[in-house]
């Protein structure tokens, strides 16, 4: 019995092992003049044994790359593509084109319709359109079991978000994120959420320590927070509560901490955040404890053409010659 008893065991830790390692993903970005054809990153993805992929838009190279790789992706849709999915047509056809010849070869998780577009962006009232024609897409290709359609938001669409049982979307947000929120709970789909502790301590040091950004505080505040990570997305779950949307699930599709360019952005913190991070996203929040926590680290090279802040070239856990910044095991 007794042995029997430990082989059970030993069968159930691997499953849980496993299953936890699985909810580990990176993102792929592309805004870079000295980054490795795609076939060769596909490979870096799986010999470091990455099993999940967001990519920003439907490269063709990257798409035949992941073919038998089994590792699910979350595909983009470019902002700039988005208004035109607001045609059924064009919606079919952007389906028909990138991921009905692609499946089941390539594990097509979410299409991410637009990201980190502003409720004040006029681009803003194309994106539940667009979402509504691709989800058509789907289902008349019958793959809307395997594929969830959502979008991803930065956090800051929620206000008063300390303590973050007071999170709630902003006023500005809430007519375009509402009926956002309802299309996902109507098909199951999970919010993408894109969450930077690094942003907000960089933002506010007086109030943010870098301890409670790097998961390395020792003790909690007074809200019961040991981290910034978990504070910024227990504040988007209570916003969620607030549009009656207890039960939506949030997916973290990028998170991650620069190298260089700015206040805190050094070798040492971003390492130190990464490895944490992985460890943490094992578990849940305070809000909602039972993990793992779906997260996709932010990003698998420095991307030297980015626009922006200096720090938005060096959020890469590779370089460019696919040698590692950082000691991560990603299991």
């Amino acid at each position: 019995m007794t042995p029997i008893f430990f082989l059970f065991g030993m069968i159930l830790s691997f499953t849980q092992l496993q299953f936890t390692a699985a909810q580990i993903g990176v993102c792929y970005g592309r805004d870079g003049n000295n980054l490795p054809p795609q076939q060769q990153v596909i490979n870096l993805y799986k010999s470091k044994g990455i099993t999940r992929i967001r990519i920003y838009d439907p490269d063709q190279a990257t798409l035949q790359a992941l073919k038998g790789s089994n590792i699910e992706l979350i595909l983009g849709v470019p902002n700039d593509k988005v208004q035109s999915l607001t045609d059924s047509k064009t919606a079919t056809n952007w389906v028909n084109t990138n991921v009905k010849p692609y499946s089941p070869s390539v594990k097509f998780r979410y299409i991410a319709v637009g990201n980190e577009i502003e409720p004040s962006d006029p681009l803003s009232r194309n994106v539940l359109p667009a979402m509504q024609n691709i989800q058509k897409a789907i289902h008349s290709a019958n793959l809307q079991n395997q594929i969830k359609v959502s979008t991803a938001i930065k956090t800051d669409l929620v206000t008063n978000p300390y303590p973050p049982s007071k999170g709630v979307f902003s006023d500005p947000a809430l007519p375009y994120i509402k009926p956002i929120v309802n299309f996902l709970v109507q098909n199951g789909a999970p919010l993408l959420a894109n969450v930077y502790p690094y942003f907000s301590y960089a933002g506010d040091q007086k109030s943010i320590s870098l301890e409670y950004a790097l998961f390395t505080q020792q003790g909690k505040n007074d809200a019961g927070y040991q981290n910034l990570f978990d504070a910024i997305l227990d504040s988007v779950y209570a916003a969620l509560e607030k549009v009656n949307a207890p039960n939506l699930k949030i997916v973290v599709s990028e998170s991650g901490w620069p190298s260089q360019g700015g206040v805190g952005a050094n070798n040492q913190n971003a390492g130190t955040y990464y490895k944490n991070l992985i460890n943490h996203v094992k578990g849940g929040t305070v809000k909602r404890p039972n993990g793992p926590i779906e997260t996709y680290l932010f990003a698998m090279f420095d991307e030297d053409l980015k626009k922006g802040a200096e720090t938005e070239k060096h959020f890469g856990l590779f370089r460019p010659d696919k040698s590692p910044k950082y000691q991560i095991n990603f299991n």
